[in-house]
């Protein structure tokens, strides 16, 4: 193994570590507030766009990070939403409200 590889092998697994307890605490907490949904969509784009670039090098330490960060940033997308839905449902009292254009709704 050269040290390039050597270098990428020990920088894929530190980022990798770094993100981790960020990922489990939002796994365990569902507590996604303080994240910013649009921060978190443009990630998600940014990856995708970014694979165009990675899969066009030799398999190697870029793809396993670049595949953790895909996975990782997706699943955050994903609770995001999920934290988001359930908030609003919980501000609602459980059910949706009526929007404005709702047959029956009164127009202010």
């Amino acid at each position: 193994m050269d040290a390039a590889m050597l270098a990428g092998t020990v920088s894929t697994v530190l980022f990798a570590a770094a993100n981790l307890p960020m990922l489990v605490k939002a796994v365990r907490s569902h507590d996604l507030r303080s994240y910013s949904g649009s921060a978190l969509v443009m990630g998600n784009v940014g990856n995708l766009v970014y694979t165009v670039y990675v899969v066009s090098l030799p398999f190697g330490p870029i793809w396993v990070l670049h595949a953790f960060y895909l996975v990782t940033m997706a699943l955050m997308l994903v609770l995001y939403a999920a934290s988001a839905r359930a908030r609003r449902i919980t501000r609602t009292g459980g059910s949706r409200r009526p929007g404005p254009l709702t047959p029956g709704t009164p127009r202010k």
